[in-house]
């Protein structure tokens, strides 16, 4: 079994391939952000420092922490309006015709995130690294510190609302049939054992556990195969709707590029997550394992 939409994804190698052939319509970024203990959480740090010291070729630094997120929500990550976020790709010099790929020297679920919201903003060919930045140098390829600034771009948003969910429809899905809310935190967070947590302990009603870092295997996304094998056996597949969620609209995109690339056509992410599903008492979570307890 083949991916549905491989070309969600690029490896090195063809990255490198891209670059000697047809490197004038490419636009690489590096989306690094790393995350920094602050109990009983994370604080997010720009990873814009390690970029200046060594990138790949050619490639920009697109900070999500403050261009790409909407910084007055009192959220760590929010997704800016759609009219924010044209011109914050045109600044950064995408345009629509180019070929976009993300990276991150850390974490697969930054360059995922930036992906979900590009593509969600109607890029048509925008793909992740494979493996990172640290695939590329293992795989001994060149670094650089040097950058060229990007001309701007006239990238376009053509919105797709569907690919996002509120709290509202995180809500209403928490009983609907046909819907399936996934987490994407670790086991010990969704199940409330583990000290991390975001406000109050546990996961939002009867949603489902797959860890981001299931779908991985050394940096890389799992084969479609497994893929299909894993999303089934957490009983996800069945519904037509699958919302993604986690402790700030990050690593839940792990998930939803992973459904998205064995072709399930009916994916959103919470951008608020855990980080605003928490702060209000009414709306219902759970602890422990099973996805139906209280």
């Amino acid at each position: 079994m083949t991916y549905t939409r491989p070309d969600f994804l690029i490896s090195p190698k063809a990255l490198a391939h891209t670059q000697a052939t047809s490197p004038d319509r490419l636009r690489i970024f590096d989306v690094t952000v790393t995350l920094v203990p602050n109990p009983p959480g994370y604080k997010a740090v720009s990873g814009r420092e390690d970029y200046q010291n060594e990138h790949i070729p050619g490639a920009a630094f697109l900070d999500l922490i403050s261009d790409f997120s909407d910084t007055t929500s009192g959220l760590g990550f929010t997704l800016p309006s759609e009219e924010y976020l044209q011109a914050a790709y045109r600044a950064a010099g995408v345009s629509d015709d180019n070929q976009v790929v993300f990276y991150s020297t850390g974490h697969m679920m930054w360059a995922t995130r930036a992906w979900w919201m590009l593509h969600s903003c109607g890029h048509r060919n925008v793909a992740v690294l494979d493996g990172g930045f640290a695939k590329w140098r293992n795989e001994n390829r060149a670094v650089s510190d040097e950058f060229t600034p990007l001309p701007p771009g006239d990238f376009t948003v053509d919105f797709n609302h569907a690919l996002w969910a509120d709290k509202t429809k995180v809500l209403a899905a928490i009983n609907e049939s046909g819907s399936c809310t996934i987490n994407a935190l670790s086991p010990g967070v969704h199940s409330g054992e583990a000290e991390m947590h975001y406000g109050r302990k546990g996961h939002i009603a009867n949603s489902r556990n797959v860890y981001y870092d299931e779908v991985l295997n050394d940096g890389c996304f799992k084969k479609a195969d497994e893929l299909k094998t894993l999303f089934s056996e957490k009983g996800v597949l069945h519904s037509p709707r699958v919302i993604t969620y986690c402790g700030g609209g990050i690593s839940a995109t792990i998930d939803a590029l992973a459904l998205t690339l064995i072709g399930h056509n009916d994916v959103a992410v919470y951008d608020g997550s855990m980080s605003e599903w928490v702060k209000d008492e009414s709306l219902p979570m759970a602890t422990g394992n099973d996805r139906n307890s209280n």
